[in-house]
């Protein structure tokens, strides 16, 4: 039993040294997070944009029920394409919901490298995000 641990202890410190072995946090930095990222200032926010290639940001109200509509919808978008997808409060961030231009909830805005590219207001369908996403990624 020694000799098989001592075994396992070598082989993982040479992965170590080669670098050959990816950790967990570098595989979550690679990949877009399958569920949406809640983000809480214009920090957040703009840190969130400036990690991904793609993201989606849906500007939400918890009293709003096309809002509440949308949820599984943004969810499964998340968890179904390399998009990052962050979800704000305007309620809660008030200043950057005014910041981005938001007059009504729901309110998606689609950034690409950095810069939006996109606005939809009001409910939409999980074919036409889709097909929006992929025209960027």
């Amino acid at each position: 039993m020694t000799d098989e641990l001592e075994e396992i202890r070598q082989k993982k410190l040479e992965e170590l040294r080669s670098g050959e072995r990816e950790t967990a946090a570098d595989a979550q930095a690679e990949a877009s997070p399958a569920e949406p990222v809640y983000v809480h200032g214009e920090g957040e926010l703009r840190s969130t944009i400036g990690d991904s290639d793609v993201v989606l940001v849906d500007f939400f109200a918890d009293w709003c029920g096309p809002c509440k509509q949308l949820e599984p919808i943004v969810e499964r978008i998340a968890a179904g394409t390399d998009a990052t997808v962050a979800k704000v409060d305007i309620d809660a961030n008030q200043p950057l919901a005014a910041q981005y231009g938001v007059r009504s909830v729901p309110t998606l805005l689609l950034f690409a490298d950095g810069e939006p590219v996109e606005r939809l207001v009001g409910m939409q369908q999980e074919p036409q995000l889709r097909s929006l996403i992929d025209k960027y990624s």
